[in-house]
């Protein structure tokens, strides 16, 4: 195996995982809107804002692989693939929860405010929390390929 495909399979890892992440919390969201429009109608717009959150750890990791897409070369060291596959698999293994748990959070809070409780702020602050390690391995990711190159 030459290291190139190490480092391309920790980069479809990355994308691949934060995507899944992503596609599973936005999907918790939506599914706690759909019953909270039953409820609460007006509402709507403070539910897709909540609903969407999720979306975010998809991005990071797509944008991973800007990042990284300067080493992707077929000079390529072990050293420098075996450090895009850990990264890969860093970011989208941390994507992958964050955004499913921060999915979770939305949705208790989508449910709360289809109930008539005023809690859309409350919500947005307790979403940060799964967020921040996405960004943390976001902002790892970055030290990684400075590491290398």
């Amino acid at each position: 195996m030459e290291p190139i495909i190490l480092a391309y399979i920790g980069v479809g890892l990355m994308i691949g995982l934060a995507g899944i992440g992503s596609a599973l919390g936005v999907s918790i969201g939506g599914n706690a809107s759909i019953g909270a429009l039953k409820k609460n109608e007006d509402a709507f717009g403070n539910y897709l804002v909540l609903s969407a959150l999720p979306g975010t750890q998809g991005l990071y990791g797509f944008m991973g692989y800007f990042i990284l897409k300067d080493v992707l070369t077929p000079a390529i060291t072990w050293l420098q693939a075996g450090a895009v596959f850990g990264a890969g698999l860093a970011l989208g293994a941390v994507a992958l929860i964050s955004a499913i748990r921060q999915g979770q959070v939305c949705a208790n809070g989508i449910a709360a405010i289809g109930s008539g409780y005023n809690v859309f702020g409350n919500t947005m602050i307790l979403a940060v929390f799964p967020e921040l390690y996405a960004i943390i391995a976001f902002a790892a990711t970055f030290l990684i390929n400075a590491a290398i190159t």
